[in-house]
């Protein structure tokens, strides 16, 4: 049993909660909790930890036990967790390596771009729901929030698993692969000259959504094909990038069930 936070596997754990560097470097990620180990595909597993009393229960032990894995001292395991009440179980994972066609890997597919997007809560919840409606992948800037952090890595509730991602240098540099494989692109914009519900997505469909302090850059704006917008009522400018993308992505999906 691991009793130590001195341990040099509980700093590295530590280590990669914290740093993006570290996961990038290492290849790895964090994943806390019971549903996230379950979900987790096995050739991506490098290793598990449990809490002394998580290590009572037998029925979960039992799949544990498939992998390598340590037993560490409850104090130490609240040291090596992200989340203020863990549940007794982290799994460290490899991160997966994506490639343009896995992200096209469906006919007529349904995309978000996600330029410079920062906020961890905002990027999980895209992308659970974005499996929910049907998302073929996501592509995310350079400049975007660390697609493995702990925090995004909740949010998505296991959808990190199945949705395929690829980081880009910036929107533009995706024009030609856009045009070649005859992908619509639309930026969700004040400026939208049509309220999202009037376009057509049920063919190549690829959602713009844009930083959340400001919005789209210009460059991306000019590039999509049409620019679209969610009618508000009161005094509200915009919505919560997480929310705006839910309601395109689920417009699309409306479109596509008919």
């Amino acid at each position: 049993m691991i009793t130590s936070v001195n341990n040099g596997q509980v700093k590295n754990i530590i280590h990669l909660n914290q740093k993006s560097k570290a996961r990038r470097e290492q290849g790895l990620f964090v994943a806390e909790g019971v549903k996230m180990f379950e979900e987790a595909p096995k050739t991506w597993v490098e290793k598990v930890y449990v809490s002394d009393s998580f290590s009572k229960n037998q029925d979960l032990m039992d799949k544990v036990c498939c992998f390598p894995y340590e037993i560490t001292a409850d104090p130490v395991f609240r040291q090596m967790c992200d989340t203020k009440t863990p549940q007794g179980i982290l799994t460290v994972l490899k991160k997966p390596s994506y490639n343009i066609e896995d992200i096209f890997s469906r006919p007529d597919p349904l995309l978000m771009v996600l330029e410079d997007l920062q906020d961890p809560g905002n990027a999980g919840t895209i992308i659970r729901t974005g499996e929910g409606a049907g998302v073929s992948g996501v592509f995310l800037t350079r400049s975007s929030v660390d697609i493995t952090n702990p925090k995004v890595i909740r949010g998505t509730m296991g959808s990190i698993y199945r949705i395929p991602f690829l980081y880009v240098e910036d929107v533009v540099s995706l024009k030609h692969i856009f045009k070649e494989r005859q992908i619509r692109t639309f930026a969700a914009h004040l400026k939208g000259r049509s309220f999202y519900d009037q376009e057509d997505y049920t063919g190549g469909t690829a959602f713009f959504i844009g930083n959340e302090g400001n919005g789209l850059s210009q460059s991306a704006s000019d590039m999509a094909d049409c620019l679209i917008r969610i009618p508000m009522e009161g005094e509200v400018e915009s919505l919560n990038a997480a929310m705006a993308a839910g309601i395109l992505m689920y417009e699309a999906a409306r479109q596509r069930r008919k």
